[in-house]
């Protein structure tokens, strides 16, 4: 299965490298583009919950490198989550 990472910038201009077991992450994020930062929460969380599920078809077990990418996602988003306008950005993908 093709795993991927995609490279964010938070509202602070802090950098992080997120990590998808699926490339589907390239059918809810633009390289380029910045999110709502409650959207990039849910697009990620829906992104990640499917690369999971196409994890679990295929092996018989989800991918619990995606579940915690998500809580870590969901984590960095909460400490922005009281500022008006923040926005994530999602800088690039790495194949």
């Amino acid at each position: 299965m093709p795993e991927m990472r995609f490279r964010i910038r938070w509202p602070d201009g802090t950098a992080e490298t997120c990590y998808s077991p699926s490339l589907v992450v390239k059918d809810f994020f633009s390289p380029g583009e910045s999110y709502p930062l409650v959207e990039f929460v849910e697009r990620s969380r829906r992104a990640l919950d499917i690369a999971a599920e196409r994890v679990k078809l295929k092996y018989g077990f989800g991918c619990s490198r995606a579940t915690a990418q998500l809580a870590r996602i969901e984590t960095g988003a909460a400490a922005f989550e009281n500022i008006p306008g923040a926005r994530v950005i999602v800088d690039a993908f790495e194949d």
